[in-house]
């Protein structure tokens, strides 16, 4: 008997590590659950965003503007470039993998921070590149002298996440002009800023700053996170032209819905709404990192809308007491664990939860 073959997805694709999203909330009976384990925005809409969207939503029967024109004009105008300058896609992880098909192939290595942003490995691996983890330092920052170290002849790209997703730390402006000076031309440095809107730190990075002066580093950015539009899935990139058309090349036809672009317009629009939001979580962000001092527990330099717990072993002990009272947290076994910052509530049940266990 002839035996038959049946068809086979690239074996490559093996290897693929799984992208663990984050778990919605249980709660007893009586007690209002909470999810803080995707980074979401807790709060609604920006003014005017639903509005926006609602209107575009009557004209779903039509495939929305492939060219994203608003879209890229209010970007450009927000971010002093021109719309060639631009790629658009859904979601910050999206342009994501979309660069790293345009710019990597098998044979070709991509050096990251890890523990980082857990998307990486699987967008490296897709196009059949090769993941070159640099581990993080002692405070769960980059090490970026190893990171430079780490560029071989096969490096194509190296991502740099700031603030670094789980572990929070951000980096400085000196620290990345210093590794862009180390790191050869050719090879093309992506920073992840998808929660800058958050970050209090002194020297801050200006990825887009870095874009005017740099001709081998591309930003990317996200609605997902501060704007609150997680839900809709807007990201977009900022490089050089031929960076950026390289992207737009290999970018899903009609990707980002019309509903969307029309929300990422009309958030762009409420700036000084946005501002307020932001500072309202940064400074439940501070109270939670003060109430956790306060309680023993030490945690990273939270300078996202997030903290980290690296509490090794210890991972799934705090993750099922959070569950017990209803909050869903992102539990990375055997490592840590990321609480995202949410309402005012949830974070007094956190504070409460950790109050009872020893750091």
């Amino acid at each position: 008997m002839t035996s038959v073959r049946l068809p086979q997805p690239l074996a490559h694709l093996h290897s693929l590590p799984p992208y663990v999203p984050g778990r919605p909330p249980t709660a007893p009976v009586g007690v209002t659950p909470y999810k803080l384990s995707s980074n979401e925005n807790p709060y609604p809409p920006l003014p005017g965003v639903l509005e926006a969207a609602e209107r575009a939503l009557a004209t779903m029967n039509r495939y929305p503007d492939m060219g994203s024109v608003a879209l890229y004009r209010a970007l450009a105008d927000r971010l002093g470039v021109v719309p060639e300058q631009l790629s658009v896609g859904t979601g910050s992880s999206a342009v994501l993998f979309q660069l790293l098909s345009a710019y990597c192939g098998p044979g070709d290595e991509v050096v990251m921070p890890w523990r980082s942003f857990e998307a990486y490995p699987i967008a490296i691996t897709v196009p059949g590149a090769t993941p070159v983890p640099v581990p993080l330092t002692a405070d769960a920052r980059h090490d970026l002298a190893a990171m430079a170290a780490a560029v071989t002849e096969r490096t194509k790209v190296v991502l740099l996440c700031t603030p670094n997703n789980p572990t929070g730390p951000a980096l400085s402006a000196t620290e990345v002009e210093e590794f862009l000076d180390a790191v050869p031309e050719r090879v093309l440095v992506v920073v992840d800023e998808a929660y800058l809107e958050f970050v209090r730190a002194e020297d801050p990075v200006d990825g887009i700053a870095l874009v005017g002066r740099r001709r081998n580093v591309a930003v990317v950015r996200t609605f997902s996170k501060a704007y609150g539009l997680a839900g809709l899935r807007v990201g977009y990139l900022a490089s050089t032209p031929e960076i950026a058309g390289a992207v737009r090349l290999v970018a899903l036809p009609f990707g980002v819905s019309s509903v969307a672009q029309a929300a990422a317009v009309a958030s762009l629009e409420a700036e000084d709404a946005l501002r307020e939001r932001v500072d309202t979580l940064v400074a439940e962000r501070d109270r939670l990192v003060a109430g956790l001092a306060e309680r023993g527990w030490r945690v990273p330099d939270a300078q996202g809308n997030f903290v980290w717990f690296g509490v090794g072993e210890r991972t799934a002990e705090i993750a099922a007491a959070a569950e017990a009272v209803g909050l869903s947290v992102r539990a990375f076994a055997g490592e840590g664990v990321r609480v995202t910052v949410g309402e005012p509530e949830a974070n007094a049940r956190l504070l409460e939860v950790l109050g009872r266990l020893a750091p």
